[in-house]
């Protein structure tokens, strides 16, 4: 069996989009999807894969230019899009850029005022009502876990990177099949598994009190650190590739529970929209950072990381971490990210109220945010 529910209703298997897309958009009673994409998913044929497998009487809408970090500018304009076509449900189909401008797009066609409005930063969880159109979600990175997660992240018009959040933005189904990340290039691979172990990591030691997602958050650092190396060395290799996007998933399933400073200050220079960095880099060169200033609050729980990495006796967590990243052929810091002190400046204030820092374990203030990203520099 392919399907899983928990938070929504999720079909994990090898080769199960086709079964999966056709059951779940006649099941949903849909005539005009927008599938939500990218450049490179559309380069590496996966964009006919998907169209070839939808029921020939639809008549979808395709969007192939989502942003590396989704923007205000390209929801807006994808809405209108979506509302001039006639569209009634959205495809999120790509990384979690895609998938979270999916999202996005559904709370715009469906309420009314400026997206930022919605943010969690202002309140917005509350204005989010249960009106959205249906979002499919169909992965082909593993890293964000946005097909099973209740949050999007936007960057803003004023440069601000925030999160939306809502429970009625997890996707309606997720179709996770792992054969779709079998031509992710080696850099991706590493770039958006980093962002699923950190994932888990952030969330196993976030404050909030919530075991399922502690346990579900070891599970997916168990299958994230034994097979990334795996998948980047070998993108064919098939098993690893599932193992990722299994731990992907995992990460956002748990992160409900909250997460820390590092996506707090990933979230803030993200909003450096002209250097265009990865989401996932960036949290792999500020996690250690992270790890050691939380220490004196939470390292009780750090021994259950380390055996969920299967660390030997002697070799520290954060340090584990960065030679994983350079193993993988990731930066490990933000000067080999072309980041200078003027960005950290102007980020640390915005890592200070951004939502998830509410729910690191040791408080951080912007002056806290401040040191860290220098010393990651």
């Amino acid at each position: 069996m392919s399907l899983i529910n928990y938070l929504n209703k999720v079909h994990f298997a090898d080769n199960v989009l086709e079964e999966a897309l056709l059951a779940e958009t006649f099941a949903l009673g849909i005539s005009r999807p927008m599938i939500v994409t990218d450049a490179g998913v559309a380069a590496a044929g996966l964009l006919d894969r998907l169209v070839d497998a939808l029921d020939r009487r639809l008549d979808p809408v395709i969007f192939s230019d989502t942003p590396a970090n989704p923007t205000e500018r390209a929801c807006l304009e994808t809405a209108e899009i979506y509302n001039g076509h006639g569209c009634d449900c959205l495809i999120g189909f790509g990384g979690g850029s895609s998938i979270d401008l999916a999202k996005a797009i559904a709370i715009v066609v469906s309420h009314e005022g400026p997206l930022s409005s919605y943010t969690a930063v202002e309140g917005g969880m509350a204005r989010i009502r249960n009106t959205l159109p249906p979002v499919i979600a169909i992965p082909t990175t593993a890293g964000t876990g946005s097909e099973v997660s209740r949050s999007t992240i936007i960057v803003f018009d004023d440069g601000r990177k925030l999160g939306i959040l809502s429970p009625f933005l997890v996707p309606r189904v997720a179709i996770c099949d792992p054969t779709l990340t079998l031509t992710l290039p080696p850099v991706l691979t590493a770039g958006t598994g980093m962002d699923a172990i950190t994932h888990c990591i952030e969330t196993y030691i976030a404050t909030a009190y919530n075991p399922p997602a502690d346990g579900i958050a070891i599970d997916g650092l168990t299958r994230g650190f034994a097979n990334i190396e795996r998948a980047v060395d070998n993108g064919a290799d098939l098993a690893a590739r599932r193992e990722m996007m299994a731990a992907a998933m995992n990460g956002a399933l748990s992160f409900q529970k909250g997460l820390g400073g590092v996506h707090a200050m990933s979230h803030a220079l993200g909003g450096l929209w002209e250097k265009r960095l990865h989401h996932g880099v960036l949290n792999a060169v500020l996690l250690p950072h992270v790890l050691a200033f939380n220490a004196p609050a939470v390292s009780h729980r750090y021994a259950a990381l380390r055996h969920a990495m299967k660390l030997p006796d002697g070799i520290e967590l954060g340090d584990s971490l960065s030679r994983l990243s350079e193993r993988i052929g990731l930066p490990t810091t933000l000067g080999e990210m072309k980041l200078e002190k003027s960005d950290v400046e102007w980020a640390a204030p915005l890592a200070e109220r951004d939502h998830t820092n509410s729910t690191n374990p040791r408080r951080a203030t912007a002056e806290d945010y401040r040191a860290l990203m220098l010393a990651a520099l």
